[in-house]
């Protein structure tokens, strides 16, 4: 299961109905020194997939591939401000270590 804080849902809320997005999809992908980065990006429009796991939320769809369900499992996405930055902040149990500049993990 993948989860979201009240501050998350609602930061995406307002960007998906600003742009008139369907939801989010949620991934990783290689990068970085320590292998994986955290992917999220909007989708203009729900269609059933296959290998694709919707995780809906009663305010947007989420969209998580079965390869990226198995290192996202558990996962608490959060969104955090810390004085001029902001961004999405994602609390997985699964990581083993990030490196030191904190754009990419291990599981």
């Amino acid at each position: 299961m993948i989860s979201f804080t009240d501050t998350a849902r609602n930061k995406i809320q307002k960007l998906i109905t600003a742009k008139g997005y369907a939801g989010i999809r949620l991934g990783v992908k290689t990068t970085g020194c320590s292998g994986l980065a955290y992917v999220l990006e909007y989708v203009n429009e729900y269609t059933s997939e296959v290998g694709v796991i919707n995780y809906a939320q009663s305010e947007f769809v989420v969209l998580v591939g079965q390869k990226d369900n198995v290192y996202l499992q558990g996962t608490l996405v959060d969104y955090v401000r810390q004085g001029l930055n902001e961004g999405f902040e994602f609390r997985n149990p699964n990581e083993r270590d990030r490196c030191g500049c904190g754009e990419s993990f291990r599981i």
